[in-house]
């Protein structure tokens, strides 16, 4: 059984309208022994002024007497999921305003994740009208290898394949052909002493596998990648832990042995399948 979810949001984001004391309570309910609370923290996020930042101070305030609250039914961990981008006149800043926010503040996970390309979110079809489906995702997966490489500090990279999520309606990409991209991403990491994360949101969406395929996640490990954390990515309390009983049977049979928590920033190995 897998007993922590180490990627999920709250009211601290600006996507969430859930409370943590609602998002903890439902991680007590369903039997979670760790859980991480990431909300988003998209540095000068292009399209709407404030977005996706939120009071530092607040959520740690907020954060750490909620853990105390329940410090006899669940470890909650205090994390955040940071926006990275290449753009160059923001990679030439970006890397060092969140350098320096991890170091002033006791975090004890954060995950880097890609959400916005060329000053857009693929989330929105104003991208899909300048590429075409299989453009799209290889820009996407280039700005990942970019950011990779520019940002430290963070512990996994978050849903390597999150575009997948948003591609036209009715469109199909073959990511086996960005094999080398996908391949120098993961030796990226590795080299910087990174990891991947499983994402489990796209079970809800009626996908067959969860973010990244099951093909990325068999190379990693190919390349002896071990930090590995798992994620629902939930903004709402009926999502947390979402297919992790689907998802603990995925990795054993990819031969996975083990799945990452972290405590300030340091990881903990717990074994899967018990």
């Amino acid at each position: 059984m897998i007993i922590a979810d180490f990627h999920t949001h709250s009211s601290f984001s600006t996507d969430s309208d859930s409370r943590p004391e609602e998002m903890a309570a439902r991680a007590c309910e369903l039997g979670l022994k760790q859980y991480c609370i990431t909300d988003h923290m998209d540095l000068d996020f292009p399209l709407e002024e404030g977005a996706f930042i939120f009071d530092l101070p607040r959520y740690f305030d907020k954060l750490t007497l909620l853990r105390m609250q329940y410090a006899d039914r669940l470890d909650l961990r205090i994390g955040i999921e940071l926006g990275l981008r290449n753009e160059p006149e923001v990679i030439s800043t970006m890397p060092e305003r969140y350098r320096k926010m991890l170091a002033d503040w006791p975090f004890d996970f954060a995950i880097g994740s890609t959400h916005v390309l060329e000053y857009r979110d693929p989330y929105y079809p104003e991208y899909w009208q300048m590429h075409s489906p299989e453009e799209g995702v290889r820009l996407y997966l280039e700005s990942i290898l970019d950011n990779a490489g520019a940002y430290d500090g963070f512990q996994v990279y978050g849903h390597l394949d999150y575009i997948l999520r948003y591609l036209p309606e009715g469109a199909e990409v073959d990511t086996g052909r960005f094999y080398d991209l996908y391949d120098a991403i993961l030796k990226k990491l590795l080299s910087k002493d990174m990891g991947i994360e499983v994402n489990t949101s796209c079970y809800a969406k009626g996908a067959s596998s969860p973010h990244p395929e099951p093909w990325v996640l068999s190379r990693y490990l190919e390349l002896g990648g071990e930090i590995l954390t798992i994620g629902s990515d939930a903004h709402m309390p009926e999502r947390i832990a979402g297919a992790f009983d689907r998802t603990e049977a995925l990795l054993l049979g990819l031969g996975y042995r083990y799945y990452t928590t972290f405590r300030n920033r340091k990881p903990e190995f717990h074994e899967l399948g018990k």
